[in-house]
């Protein structure tokens, strides 16, 4: 039951930071926000990542591991916060959670084994994840051009954070947890923080403040419970984790007053289902 729960933690997580940053990053520019919610988290990992000490696991192997989970977060973030941006959480969340299949194939690509039951399950929620971003909704020129870019921008992040999340399991497996989440903080920061800061472009005020720090918060807090999961079964934790997605278009609809329709409903309903028989064949 590792994997289930940890996969679903990371879900509940990552929606929240969702949330929070697709109305941070409509008051500032998305990479500020990818640089400072990987500032805060940097805060909250340095700590722990102190307290248990250079890991006797960390060798070249595990070093390209780590750096490829920490660019390829930072890099789905920027994607992702840029979709964001432009069209509601209900259109690109679920797009975005496509990631957990894109994880998925390659952890079965790399020699990792399903039974029957449990690959027709993570079929299913694949299924409904792609169901939950199809809309009906009438568009102008205008309005399609800026769909079709935001779109773009997360099927992107998805392959990007497919990626990542892969290199995450790979990399959790040797070192402890708070190493592989200081990955991405640490390139975010040096990579991306300091210099925006450096061309004075990581302004902020106190309504965006609120939400980069709730952000950057559940960021951490999803990657631990993702990589603690993963140990258990890494397209299981994948698939698990990408149901951020349902959850984010739930609380678009309630918080944002965004509108799902028939068949994205049909798509979390369908979600939902699949998890709940997932659980039952891990138990």
């Amino acid at each position: 039951m590792i994997v289930i729960l940890g996969g679903l933690g990371a879900a509940v997580a990552w929606a929240t930071s969702t949330l929070c940053s697709s109305r941070s990053s409509r008051l500032i520019e998305p990479m500020a926000v990818v640089g400072w919610v990987m500032l805060v988290g940097l805060v909250i990992v340095v700590p722990a990542a102190a307290v248990d000490g250079v890991p006797r696991g960390l060798d070249a192997s595990t070093g390209a591991w780590l750096f490829v989970s920490g660019a390829g977060n930072v890099a789905g973030l920027m994607l992702a916060y840029e979709a964001f941006r432009i069209a509601d959480v209900a259109l690109i969340a679920p797009l975005v959670s496509t990631e957990g299949a894109v994880a998925a194939v390659i952890a079965v690509i790399a020699g990792e084994t399903l039974g029957p039951a449990t690959a027709a399950t993570l079929l299913v929620i694949a299924t409904g994840i792609f169901l939950t971003s199809l809309s009906t909704t009438p568009m102008t020129e205008i309005q399609s051009r800026a769909a079709r870019r935001s779109l773009a921008c997360g099927g992107a992040a998805a392959l990007v954070f497919g990626v990542s999340l892969y290199a995450t399991a790979r990399a959790g497996s040797r070192v402890p947890v708070s190493w592989v989440v200081l990955a991405a903080r640490l390139i975010g920061v040096l990579a991306l923080a300091v210099p925006l800061a450096f061309l004075g472009r990581m302004r902020l005020n106190r309504r965006v403040l609120a939400l980069v720090l709730v952000a950057g918060v559940c960021e951490v807090l999803g990657f631990y419970s993702y990589t603690l999961g993963s140990r258990h079964g890494i397209a299981v934790a994948a698939v698990l984790s990408s149901q951020f997605a349902t959850l984010a278009a739930i609380g678009g609809y309630v918080l944002f007053g965004e509108r799902l329709s028939r068949v994205q409903t049909a798509g979390v309903v369908i979600v939902i289902a699949g998890v709940a028989v997932l659980s039952a064949l891990q138990a």
